[in-house]
C-alpha cells in the first residue's frame, strides 16, 4: 500500500474516532452552570386564615381521638383450642377524665376484646361500659396512670345548618389520626343498616369517611363535637363523598345512661305499634301517620285518652286514633315515631297531634320507660 493510501487511510480512522467522540459526547448531560445549582425558593407568605383555622383545629382535638383495634375468640375444629384473632378497627374519642371513650356499636360488635391506643403510641385495654346498638354507640373505659388528654367541647346538633363547614378526624384503613374536612351536606336523614334497623337523625356530609373512621369525632368550625361518624354510602365501600354521623344531641342523650346503668332507656307513649301493619293500614286509609294499635291499661297513652285499633265480631278494623305529629314535627312511621321519641327523656310532657274518624287534635302526654 502506498504511503498516500496509509495516510488517507489514517485520517479516515482519525475522522471516525473523533465523531464517535462526539456522539458519545452529545449523549452526557452537559453540565451548564446556569442549572448546577438548586432553584431559589419563591416565598409563599403567610398561610390564609382558614388554614390557620384548620391546622389549629387539628391540633387542638388530635390528642382527643384513639384508635381502637378489636379481636374476637374462635374455636379450632380440630383442636377445639381457642384462638384470639384480629377482628378489625376504628376510631373513638375521649368523653371524660374518667377514661370513658365513645365508639360506634358496630366497631366492638362481637369483638372478646378491644385495646385503645392514644395519640401518643400507648396501647391499654378496654371494657365495655355500655352499649345502645339502636343508636350505634358504644361505651368503653380505659385505665391509664397519667393524665388523659382533655375531652372534646361538646356541641349542638339541633341547630346545624345545611352547608356549614365540617371535619372528621379517624384512622381510615389504619392510617392513623387523619384528617379530612366537608360540609353539612343534609340533616335528618334516615339509613337502614344490613340487620333491618332503621337509624334516624343523622347528619349527611361529603368529609371523607371511609372505614376505620367509625366511631371518630365529627366537629364544627369551632373545634366542638356535633356527631360520631357513623356509615358511609359506597357500593365501592371506599368514600364517595356521601357519610352520616349520629348527632351530637343524641349522644349527649344516650352516653351518660350508658356510662350510669349500662344500657339506654327510650321514652316511650306504652303503645303497640308496627312498622309493617301501619304501612298496610295507611295504605288502605290512604293517611300518613302512625296508627295506634292498642293501648295498655295503666300506660301514659292510657291516661292521656288515647284509643287503638277496634276489630269488630266480623273482623272489621276500626281505626282509633293516629299519630300525625309530635311537638309539631310530622311522623310518617314507626321509626320517625320513635325516632321523634327520642328527642325527649322519660317523664317530659310532650305534645302529639292525633287524628281519630278524620278530626284533628292535640294531646298532652308523659313519657314513660319504654325498657
Amino acid at each position: 500500500m502506498s504511503s498516500t493510501a496509509r495516510l488517507l487511510n489514517a485520517a479516515l480512522f482519525v475522522a471516525i474516532f473523533l465523531s464517535l467522540i462526539g456522539l458519545l459526547l452529545s449523549l452526557v448531560p452537559q453540565a451548564n452552570g446556569a442549572n448546577a445549582e438548586p432553584r431559589q425558593v419563591t416565598p409563599r407568605g403567610e398561610l390564609a386564615v382558614e388554614e390557620k383555622a384548620t391546622i389549629r383545629l387539628f391540633e387542638n382535638s388530635r390528642d382527643s381521638v384513639v384508635y381502637i383495634t378489636t379481636r374476637s375468640q374462635v374455636r379450632d375444629f380440630w383442636s377445639r383450642n381457642i384462638f384470639s384473632v384480629p377482628r378489625g378497627t376504628g376510631s373513638g374519642f375521649i368523653w371524660d377524665e374518667s377514661g370513658h371513650v365513645i365508639t360506634n356499636y358496630h366497631v366492638i360488635e362481637d369483638a372478646s376484646e378491644a385495646t385503645v391506643r392514644l395519640a401518643n403510641g400507648k396501647d391499654y385495654p378496654a371494657s365495655l361500659v355500655g352499649a345502645s346498638p339502636i343508636h350505634d354507640i358504644a361505651v368503653l373505659k380505659i385505665k391509664v396512670s397519667q393524665k388523659l388528654s382533655p375531652p372534646l367541647p361538646i356541641g349542638t346538633s339541633h341547630d346545624l345548618r345545611v352547608g356549614q363547614n365540617v371535619y372528621a378526624i379517624g384512622n381510615p384503613f389504619g392510617l392513623d389520626w387523619t384528617l379530612t374536612n366537608g360540609i353539612v351536606s343534609a340533616l335528618d336523614r334516615s339509613l337502614t343498616e344490613e340487620n333491618g334497623n332503621t337509624v334516624e337523625h343523622l347528619i349527611q356530609t361529603n368529609a371523607a369517611i371511609n372505614p376505620g373512621n367509625s366511631g371518630g369525632p365529627l366537629l364544627d368550625s369551632a373545634g366542638r363535637l356535633i356527631g360520631i361518624n357513623t356509615a358511609i354510602y359506597s357500593p365501592s365501600g371506599a368514600s364517595a363523598g356521601i357519610g352520616f354521623a349520629m348527632p351530637v344531641d343524641t349522644i349527649n342523650r344516650v352516653v351518660p345512661q350508658l356510662i350510669s346503668h349500662g344500657k339506654y332507656t327510650r321514652p316511650a307513649l306504652g303503645i303497640g305499634v308496627d312498622e309493617d301493619i301501619n304501612q298496610r293500614l295507611t295504605a288502605i286509609l290512604e293517611i300518613s301517620g302512625v296508627v295506634i294499635l292498642r293501648v295498655p291499661p295503666g300506660t301514659a297513652a292510657d291516661a292521656a285518652g288515647l284509643k287503638g285499633v277496634e276489630v269488630t265480631r266480623d273482623g272489621s278494623v276500626i281505626p282509633g286514633d293516629i299519630i300525625t305529629e309530635i311537638e309539631g314535627k310530622p311522623v310518617d312511621s314507626v321509626s320517625k315515631y320513635v325516632a321523634r321519641l327520642d328527642d325527649f327523656r322519660v317523664g317530659d310532657r310532650i305534645r302529639i297531634t292525633v287524628t281519630r274518624h278524620g278530626k284533628s287534635r292535640e294531646v298532652q302526654v308523659t313519657l314513660q320507660s319504654g325498657g
